[in-house]
């Protein structure tokens, strides 16, 4: 025989050989009519025990976020259900509490006679406590007649309005919102105070509370700060007057992404949807706070009345020194006025003169300066110390500083 036969018929052989094992492994592994599973599987691992859930819990789910349960949807549904209820509830509130308000209106109308009147301007101005206020407006400002003037004009509508309520004509709130211009010191935050007070006792405002802001108290110092700071300052002044001093520093035209504009947006708003509980006065340098207007024309239009405050005279300021003496229970002694006039005109031609404040810090080195010198004069060796009613009521010319410009520039 040839080789190349011997070694196909070995190969051959081999072959059948080695299916023939196969065969045999499967018959011992799977006996015929078993249902047995073949022995060689994988084993699954099991979960550990604290990791089972029951039935419809999604929570390994990675779309878990968008599983909720039906619960907690109901709830909601219900929320926002009763918060539509509300709304139109108020809806209808309004609009029933509109139509009993004209009702009343036309039956007042029917019911007045022709010769009725509506009262004399003097027993309006009595009875709701505005003729007080103005009183105490002019004991409390020295001067500044056209401020006073102004806010004589403002008592005026309010009263005529009520005149005009009381005979059932149609009346409407007046914008109230006011602009404030002046240097400091001239009486703007008590001008502020009796407005408020005028227009609690007028029924324009609940309180008549004044609440002082400024750019610190609206605009916050990181995104998302803002708004919550200007509607805290906003919920503080409800009905009553917000007082934004210095409100041109509320806009920063160099700065497009500077926070306070976000701060006027919100008070925009306010001043057109709050205007029946809310005031708002903006003030501070006239120039400055034109140029505000100039940016924002939204503000300009919304504010109705322009009050500007002129800076005191030298007459004006000694009598408003004289006055903050007569409330601390002080008197002047002999040259002591020409010598507090002599000092206030001096100060007027300096840097940071602020009018009244500039008074009450000249009044305050006065007190100081006589509380030294009764000191030093009493502890003099041919004093007897005893110090009478008199020398601690009198403020003397002595006690107001030089009047050279390095000593007033010290005081």
């Amino acid at each position: 025989r040839s080789p190349s036969l011997v070694i196909c018929t070995m190969v051959a052989f081999s072959s059948l050989v080695a299916i023939g094992a196969v065969a045999a492994l499967q018959g011992a592994l799977v006996m015929p009519g078993s249902s047995t599973r073949p022995a060689v599987v994988m084993q699954q691992a099991s979960a550990p025990a604290n990791t089972l859930k029951g039935p419809g819990d999604n929570s390994m789910d990675p779309a878990a976020g968008n599983f909720r349960q039906l619960s907690d949807a109901l709830k909601a549904a219900d929320v926002e259900r009763r918060l539509e209820e509300d709304a139109v509830r108020a809806r209808e509130e309004a609009i029933q509490r509109a139509r009993e308000e004209r009702a009343r209106k036309v039956a007042l109308l029917r019911d007045i006679p022709d010769q009725t009147k509506a009262g004399t301007v003097d027993d309006f101005m009595f009875k709701e406590g505005v003729k007080e206020i103005l009183e105490k407006l002019d004991y409390d400002l020295i001067g500044l007649k056209p401020v006073k003037g102004r806010v004589r004009e403002i008592a005026s509508l309010l009263v005529v309005d009520k005149m005009r309520l009381k005979l059932g004509l149609e009346t409407s709130v007046p914008s109230l919102h006011m602009g404030f211009t002046g240097a400091p010191g001239t009486g703007k935050t008590t001008v502020a105070l009796r407005m408020g007070q005028i227009l609690q006792r007028m029924g324009y405002c609940r309180t008549g509370h004044v609440v002082v802001a400024t750019r610190d108290d609206l605009v916050g110092q990181y995104v998302g700060h803002t708004a919550p700071k200007t509607k805290e300052m906003v919920k503080k002044a409800m009905g009553g007057i917000l007082l934004v001093d210095e409100a041109y520093y509320l806009y920063n035209a160099a700065n497009d992404r500077d926070y306070g504009q976000e701060s006027i947006e919100i008070l925009l708003n306010v001043m057109e949807n709050n205007k029946e509980d809310l005031i708002v006065v903006l003030a501070g340098y006239k120039d400055k706070m034109d140029r505000f207007y100039s940016f924002i024309p939204g503000m300009a239009s919304r504010i109705g009345n322009h009050i500007e405050f002129p800076d005191y005279e030298p007459d004006e300021l000694v009598e408003i020194g004289k006055v903050m003496c007569r409330e601390l229970e002080y008197k002047l002694g002999p040259g002591t006025e020409e010598q507090m006039k002599a000092y206030l005109t001096k100060r007027m031609t300096m840097p940071f003169f602020s009018n009244a404040r500039t008074v009450r810090n000249a009044i305050d080195l006065a007190r100081m300066a006589s509380a030294v010198r009764v000191f030093n004069e009493k502890m003099m060796p041919t004093s007897d110390g005893m110090v009478n009613e008199e020398e601690l009521m009198t403020i003397m010319p002595q006690d107001f500083p030089p009047l050279d410009d390095k000593a007033m520039i010290m005081a």
